[in-house]
């Protein structure tokens, strides 16, 4: 047993679980936290889709009970339906251009200096939309038209950009178009999930050729680590946005960009490889 190999597949569960719900971008983090570890290889591309599905496990469990009466209703219940179209509706605008740009992200955007340029500009953008007078027109998840649905969508399809956040483009946006904070923040949370099964599906048969069963004892540890970390972080996000705001999420993505520009710059981190 490699028990180098499994610290790193538990501290990237924690990396992927503290991040992936933050508006602060878990794949920024994990290319970076990769490139720190030396796991960044095309093994580790299976290991994040796994550890991303722990993740969005953990939304299905804390919401299980959402899920289940939206499941149960599509047939007769209305707000069902217009839940599930909303969420369809919503994951459409990243779905399309991540098949149409992906690979041309992939290749040229997944290194770290862009991902710390993205972090700052993300975190500028967050102080800019907390400054700006607002009025709130959706209090509600089930308040939500699907033009609404459609904007977050829009907003979403800009973290295709490693280092944007997938939930500070869905949280941030909603809330300039409009959604209550915690309408925003719910939303991204359930969003997460055909956007979570669609990507890791896609880039798992990708990488299918991969997957190797002697990885399993690696791939269970940062599954159930990140499981219980994005957990933890759901409850406690929606606890804190209930009296604060995101701008500490914002000077920490500018402050954590600006350190890695800084020793890249400085030769301090060889962030090349």
């Amino acid at each position: 047993m490699d028990l180098a190999l499994y610290l790193k597949a538990a501290i990237l569960g924690v990396v992927e679980g503290f991040t992936e719900f933050l508006p602060i971008s878990s794949t920024g983090h994990l290319i970076i936290a990769g490139q720190l570890l030396g796991f960044s290889d095309d093994k580790a591309k299976v290991f994040e889709l796994v550890i991303q599905s722990g993740a969005m496990l953990a939304i299905i469990w804390e919401y299980r009970a959402r899920f289940a009466r939206v499941l149960a209703g599509l047939a007769s219940d209305p707000a069902a339906r217009r839940f599930a179209a909303n969420l369809v509706v919503a994951f459409l605008p990243a779905a399309v251009l991540g098949l149409a740009f992906g690979g041309a992200i992939k290749a040229h955007l997944f290194h770290a200096v862009p991902v710390a340029a993205a972090f700052i500009a993300g975190g500028l953008i967050i102080l800019w939309v907390e400054r700006l007078p607002r009025r709130t027109t959706v209090e509600s998840v089930d308040d939500m038209t699907w033009r609404d649905a459609l904007k977050v969508g829009l907003a979403q399809s800009l973290a295709l950009i490693p280092g944007t956040s997938r939930s500070g483009a869905t949280i941030i946006g909603g809330m300039l178009f409009g959604l209550s904070r915690r309408a925003a923040t719910e939303f991204s949370f359930f969003l997460a999930v055909p956007t979570l099964i669609a990507a890791g599906a896609y880039d798992l048969y990708q990488h299918r050729a991969l997957l190797d069963a002697g990885d399993a004892g690696v791939f269970s540890v940062g599954f159930v680590v990140s499981f219980f970390s994005a957990f933890l972080c759901v409850r406690w996000l929606l606890r804190y946005i209930a009296s604060h705001d995101f701008t500490a999420f914002a000077w920490y993505r500018i402050v954590f960009g600006a350190i890695v520009l800084a020793t890249a710059y400085t030769g301090v981190v060889n962030w090349s490889h």
